[in-house]
């Protein structure tokens, strides 16, 4: 029976933490950061942003208390070369979407407190220019193959 009543509050958990919308329209999926290797000082969250509201809206920044800065960032190939810029806003159109994933657009945590390690989590604040804070948790997983697009260092 007790397992049970685990089990249930984990998937409560889990649905709550896998979508959130607010009443702006703003719904955020898949909040997630990738777990760190050793001492690492940087990390990366990910995460999908969709945009149910009646007019369009920007991310314009991202924090963390498990983090002493976040910043929005995009990765680009330059002849070649993957090199990470800063972003300073991520427009999102009403009915549209923008997807921080590994590879493209993502939020870098710099300076972590401590290594995030799989299984655990953490809250992120996302600040809209119209829709304001959002509040989401951010599950920590294992690396994926796909990761590597964007590893912090």
């Amino acid at each position: 029976m007790r397992f049970l009543a685990f089990l249930t509050m984990l998937c409560l958990a889990f649905a709550a933490s896998a979508q959130a919308q607010t009443n702006s329209g703003i719904e955020i999926s898949h909040p997630r950061a990738r777990a760190t290797v050793g001492t690492a000082a940087n990390g990366a969250a990910y995460l999908k942003i969709v945009n149910h509201g009646a007019r369009d809206d920007s991310l314009t920044a991202a924090s963390t208390p498990a983090a002493a800065k976040s910043e929005l960032h995009t990765s680009l190939n330059e002849n070649g070369v993957t090199k990470m810029r800063p972003l300073a806003e991520v427009p999102i159109k009403a009915g549209a979407s923008a997807e921080f994933k590994p590879g493209g657009m993502h939020i870098m945590l710099l300076g972590l407190k401590q290594p995030l390690k799989a299984g655990g989590g953490f809250p992120l604040t996302l600040t809209f220019k119209a829709a304001g804070a959002v509040e989401t948790t951010l599950t920590v997983e294992k690396p994926s193959g796909t990761d590597m697009g964007d590893m912090p260092g």
